[in-house]
């Protein structure tokens, strides 16, 4: 067993650096060799800028972080390691060589999911949480807006409802063929149909909030899955928003989803977005990976855009 690791932390506004601590298990856990971790590019490009809010920073800590926000702070959730017996598990562990992780928190790996798609194991609990939170009808017209890997993780889960029309917006059209992957039409903002019973919001940006209170249907839902930080977008909420009495909620996955909750535990959520990913399609969603040694050059161009990067550890 490593006596000592080394993990990324973010030092200041798109800083990091890779730090050396000294594991210390206790009799609960277990140290796992870190074989792969993901970047969630949402949440961790708000960390990595320092803008969380104060308001928040006890929300947004995540189960195994280190450090306190702003800055120094050691963050992520999406590691993929071997446990002493040799099986692999993903834990909601920051970006790091070896780590210590209570037994508890280590959900197998199916045998059937490659480790580098198992890192979107995170993302694809976040999708299937906003799934429960959107209750959705067979046949109702559906739109995702922002084709982000949630956003499409998304999609991909509502357009296996019987029936269902699920189209997929965003400003990128390059990621029609990714949509189409998934089941799904495609449609950039100017060409985004009206009339939708269920929006799922997934942009992170004002523009896309409002163009779904424009595309809702009369009693349409919108559930908000973005999360804004410190930013306070501005809506039009008079105009047409009472007469045709729309719904805005928001989704989050700290919280299991209140048609499940009581009937799901965070790790039995967690073990059936694992057991989605065996579907080889979600490969698409995957971008080529780069070396831990180098993270703390490359983290700046990581989160700059794109999908889900894929952070590789020594053997």
């Amino acid at each position: 067993m490593p006596v000592t690791a080394r993990a990324f932390w973010t030092v200041g506004p798109g800083a990091g650096e890779l730090r050396t601590e000294t594991l210390a298990p206790g009799p609960e856990d277990v140290v796992v060799r870190t074989l792969a971790s993901g970047i969630s590019r949402g949440t961790e490009a708000t960390v990595f800028a320092g803008r969380v809010p104060p308001s928040q920073y006890d929300v947004m800590r995540a189960p195994l972080m280190a450090g306190t926000f702003p800055f120094p702070v050691k963050y992520g959730y999406a590691a993929v390691g071997t446990a002493p017996d040799g099986a692999r598990v993903f834990v909601l562990h920051p970006h790091q060589d070896f780590f210590v992780a209570p037994a508890a928190m280590c959900v197998p790996v199916p045998d059937d999911v490659p480790t580098d798609r198992a890192v979107l194991a995170a993302n694809m609990e976040t999708a299937l949480n906003i799934c429960w939170d959107a209750t959705p009808l067979a046949g109702e017209r559906i739109l995702v807006i922002g084709a982000g890997v949630v956003g499409l993780l998304t999609a991909a889960l509502l357009s296996r409802l019987p029936a269902a029309r699920v189209t997929v917006v965003d400003i990128d059209a390059a990621r029609a063929p990714l949509a189409q992957k998934f089941g799904c039409a495609f449609a950039t903002p100017e060409a985004a149909p009206l009339d939708r019973e269920l929006i799922v919001h997934a942009s992170g940006s004002e523009a896309g909030l409002r163009l779904a209170l424009t595309c809702a249907a009369f009693e349409g839902r919108i559930v908000e899955a973005s999360w804004f930080a410190d930013k306070s977008p501005a809506l039009p909420l008079g105009e047409a928003f009472h007469p045709r009495r729309l719904r805005l909620a928001s989704s989050q996955v700290g919280s299991i989803a209140a048609p499940m909750r009581g009937r799901r535990t965070h790790r039995a959520r967690l073990e059936t977005a694992l057991a989605l990913l065996a579907d080889p399609v979600f490969d698409a969603l995957l971008e080529p990976p780069t070396d831990f040694a180098d993270l703390p050059a490359a983290m700046p161009r990581l989160l700059a855009g794109g999908l889900c990067h894929v952070v590789r550890y020594p053997a």
